[in-house]
Parts: C-alpha cells; structure tokens; sequence
C-alpha cells in the first residue's frame, strides 16, 4: 500500500489516537539482553536508546527522566512526505506542548508528556478540523459511493415533507444498524424523529431533505444537544431511500449539514454512528476530545466534529434533546 505523500490529505485524514499506558525513554545497559516489550530503538555513539512501557523499565530497575503518552497519527503517510511533522510539531508548539516523534513504516507517533495527552488530542484534532474545511468541495466523496445523482436538490424540510420523511425512515430503517436484524414494527428512528419535528430543541434550518424529481429521497436533522453548558449539534436519524443508497445522496445532506452549522457559528457536531463511515467527514471518536458518550457502552460509535469555532476545553457528557432520553 503506498503511503499518502499530500500534506493536506496527510492533515485532515489523520485520525490520533492514544495507547494505553505509560512510556519512557531509557539507555539500555550495554551488554545486556534485550527485554520484550521494547517498542522502537536507536542505536547512537554513546549507545543503545529504547522506548519501553514504564512498568517494564521499572521492572528491568532502569532511570528515565521522561513519562509519555504515547500518540499514533492513524494515517498511512509515505516516509518521503514532507511537512507532516512539522505541521504536528508547531501545532503542539503553539499548544505549549512538547513532543517526540517516532516514524514508523506506515505511520507517525508522538510521545507527549502524560500529563499534557487530553490537550494533545484536543489540538491534533483541531489541527485536523480546520485542514477538512480547506479542502476542496468533493474531496470527502465516499469512495465506495457512484457519483452524486445529478439535479438533486437539498433544502429545508418543510411539515408538508413529513410524512413522506417519516415513511422514507421506516424504509431506509426497516433493518436495525444496531442488530442487523429486521426491526419490530415501526423502527424506533421512526419514533424519535416524530417526536423530534415537535420538539424544543427542534432547529430550523437543521432538518433537510434531499429531493430528486420532486420526490423527497433523504433526510437529515440536527437538534440542540450540550456538554454542561456548552451548546452542539446532536445529529440524526440521517436517512435515504434504500434504492438510492450509495449514490451520494447521504454525503450530500452530511456536507450541507457540516457548511450550514459552520455559518451558524456552531461549534461541533455529535452522533452515534459507523465509525468506518463518518471519520471521511472529519468525525473523531468523541472521548478524544473530551466528550463522553451517554451511555459507556457506545464507545468509538459516539463521535464528534470540531467546527472552525471549536474551542478545546469541553469536557463532559454530551446530552441529546430531550425525546432521545426516551428511548
């Protein structure tokens, strides 16, 4: 697989992630045999340097000064692309934050100080965001979709739109993404999404339809949501006729969704969904920014986009409008 060489590709696809555990820097005794758990290794003139897990250098009696976190980019960068690291480096520079890089075959690592890793996901993150919204229009297209169905058209829902949204829902969700099984009686997305259009956190401007030849095809809502005090967009049910699936139709209302929050100056956008599918739209797993899923159990399925207004520091549980609670 060959590595990606573009540094703004390299920037908006990196997706960061943290191990766990604690890591060190220690010079291994000359002489001695090599112990397991040795994760990477320079040899220089004055001898023989080894990152290990900290537990482990304890264990083998070594002194480190050091105590990292330790970082993986999660994009396959080609060892001969120029300007990731340096990008990385004056982020966490800017940041206060320093770090150490480890270049591997397929990607790069970050040792940052343990105390300082939450803030260092945070900025590589928002470094990560603000590259997404510099790329060009299409450049986020889902590979595996066909090309956008042409003359469609998105614009705000409208109540006159709802039925055929609700009957669309219950089509594209007559399968439970949760089970894989067929849903017992009306899906539940059905539900929320009525209760939803009547809703207090109902946003206008946050429900659109896709329609193709004057038929309504798709649908999106985003609903007010919050972190403490802090607002966000709670995105979903997103849904499109199961017949035109996979032509863009989704892509589309997830873009049109992403520009509109941006000029409404909102901040971020919450979701519970396919962490294979909304990471192309700049969606981080949402603990690596500080927000917590409602229920633990959702784990890297509760996701976040940081907006160019997103300001680090949110920390908390994210609550969705209230009809989601009823669930």
């Amino acid at each position: 697989m060959t590595g990606e060489k573009n540094l703004q590709a390299l920037l908006a696809g990196m997706h960061p992630v943290q191990r766990t555990g604690e890591y060190v820097y220690v010079l291994w005794p000359h002489g001695r045999p090599l112990a397991p758990g040795i994760e990477a290794a320079v040899r220089e003139a004055e001898g023989l340097t080894v990152v290990l897990p900290r537990a482990e250098a304890d264990k083998e009696g070594l002194s480190y000064d050091f105590v990292g976190a330790w970082i993986t980019l999660q994009i396959h960068s080609a060892l001969e692309a120029v300007g990731l690291t340096a990008a990385v480096s004056r982020a966490l520079t800017d940041a206060t934050i320093s770090c150490n890089v480890l270049a591997g075959f397929h990607h790069d690592h970050l040792l940052v100080p343990v105390a300082e890793a939450a803030r260092a996901l945070e900025v590589l993150a928002e470094l990560s965001a603000r590259s997404r919204q510099r790329q060009v229009p299409g450049q986020l297209q889902e590979r595996a979709e066909g090309p956008p169905v042409p003359e469609l058209q998105l614009r705000d829902e409208t109540p006159a739109d709802r039925e055929a949204i609700l009957a669309l829902t219950a089509e594209a969700f007559a399968i439970s993404p949760a089970t894989g099984l067929p849903a017992e009686g009306e899906p539940v997305e059905v539900k929320v999404l009525r209760e939803l259009f009547e809703a207090k956190e109902y946003l206008p401007g946050f429900s659109l339809v896709a329609v193709l030849a004057g038929e309504v095809v798709g649908h999106v809502i985003s609903t007010r949501g919050w972190v403490g005090g802090h607002e966000l967009l709670g995105l979903g049910p997103i849904g499109v006729t199961p017949r035109l699936q996979r032509k863009g139709i989704g892509s589309a209302l997830m873009k049109e969704t992403i520009a509109r929050a941006n000029a409404a100056g909102e901040s971020g956008i919450a979701l519970l969904g396919s962490p294979e599918y909304y990471p192309r739209f700049g969606f981080v797993a949402a603990a690596t920014l500080g927000v917590l899923a409602p229920e633990d159990a959702w784990g890297d399925h509760f996701q976040l986009l940081p907006l160019a207004l997103w300001p680090g520091g949110v920390h908390g549980v994210f609550r969705y409008a209230e009809p989601f609670t009823r669930l």
